[in-house]
């Protein structure tokens, strides 16, 4: 009796280390294999979830553990992002930023609305479904500009700016779908301040933070502990993401802030090349969770593949049909490349449905159908971002 414990932990453990690598494996075999056909390698990654996960093969849960590492990825590629970003940089596309961000949400959502009501679902409902649909994965558009090596071009930064804008704005519009969901009603007081909160947040880090690196740059090597820049670098990067998913703005964002914070140093510490490690090793997980959480049998029962191809085909014309002209100040191949670039939902929509789900908003099969809308968005729109990014 003595013994059993200590050794269901272990065995515990070992499941998990199993998983570990079998998805690591799994990830990096995809995008080794998507590489040298030419396309990008997050799309590998992700259908290689698929295949080790419930869908096809099984060898996988979506877990706890798995489900952490995944989140470590986004935060980790989103802070990497950030690294590669001056907010200088940020500024020079503030403007058209925020058209394509104000415009790439308002549409979405009230095409969502619409198609809600459309498929007879009560108003709350109508509302999370055009909440999932104003999302933006960052994540994802991000790791198709680094990979081509045009993070640092006008429309990476104008996505990344509008993706910002984005979150609040999706936070908001979750925020009223669950108040009308909720016995107690909307709340537009907690609303305004959580709105109020989100905003100063990202306005003091950004603006302070930038400011105080550029004065001090040498505040990485401060600490006594601190060999190498690489471990304040990170704990700033964490802290911020804890920050903004404790007020209700995605983790990503607190580790773009943090990545763009800590930007500033570059010129005095080789931070990129320290910080190349954990981007090599976290973001695999990322994508390969995605394709996990697909459910590819929900997809085909009933009438879910007609609501699929719904949902799909308002997601994409939704997008693009509002940020092409939010973002003709750019060009006209520059504007297709930021509206293609926030078409994929990823996990924030994923997010937003299992939201739904839980306070009892959405359906399985509507469920079903948002999660096969994000992985669709995100798997079409790297190869096309390829395309447009590439020589004309």
């Amino acid at each position: 009796m003595t013994l059993a414990v200590p050794l269901a932990a272990a065995t515990e453990t070992a499941d998990v280390l199993v998983d570990l690598a079998v998805v690591l494996a799994a990830a990096k075999l995809g995008d080794e294999i998507f590489k040298r056909i030419g396309q990008p390698g997050l799309v590998g990654e992700i259908l290689a979830g698929v295949i080790v996960g419930p869908s096809v093969f099984g060898l996988v849960e979506p877990g706890e553990v798995l489900e952490v590492f995944a989140e470590l990825g986004v935060v980790f590629l989103l802070f990497w992002v950030g690294l590669e970003t001056r907010l200088s940089e940020m500024r020079e596309v503030g403007r058209v930023a925020g058209q394509v961000g104000v415009a790439g949400v308002l549409v979405p959502f009230a095409a969502g609305i619409g198609l809600g009501f459309a498929i007879g679902e009560p108003i709350e409902t109508a509302i999370l479904l055009g909440a999932a649909l104003a999302a933006t994965s960052a994540g994802i558009t991000a790791a198709t500009f680094a990979s081509l090596g045009v993070v640092r071009e006008a429309p990476a930064r104008t996505v990344l700016g509008a993706a910002v804008i984005d979150d609040i704005l999706a936070l908001i519009l979750v925020a009223v779908a669950t108040g009308l969901a909720a016995e107690g009603g909307f709340d537009a007081l907690a609303l305004v301040f959580t709105m109020a909160l989100a905003i100063g947040f990202v306005a003091f880090v950004a603006l302070g933070g930038t400011e105080l690196v550029k004065r001090r740059p040498q505040l990485l090597h401060a600490p006594r502990f601190s060999e190498s820049p690489l471990l304040p670098a990170v704990i700033l990067c964490l802290a911020l993401a804890a920050i903004a998913g404790q007020i209700g703005l995605a983790a990503i964002i607190g580790a773009f802030l943090a990545g763009l914070i800590v930007a500033e140093t570059k010129e005095q510490h080789p931070i990129e090349d320290e910080v190349a490690p954990l981007y090599a090793f976290f973001p695999p997980f990322f994508f390969a969770f995605i394709g996990i959480e697909l459910d590819l049998g929900a997809l085909v029962e009933g009438g879910t593949l007609l609501l699929l191809a719904a949902v799909t085909a308002v997601a994409v014309a939704s997008k693009l049909i509002a940020c092409r002209p939010a973002a003709a100040p750019l060009g006209r191949r520059q504007a297709w490349t930021v509206a293609v670039g926030m078409v994929p939902r990823g996990e924030v929509g994923i997010v937003v449905a299992s939201i739904g789900i839980t306070i009892g908003v959405l359906d399985d099969e509507l469920f079903a159908a948002i999660v096969g809308m994000a992985v669709a968005t995100t798997l079409a729109a790297p190869p096309v971002l390829r395309r447009l990014t590439g020589p004309s």
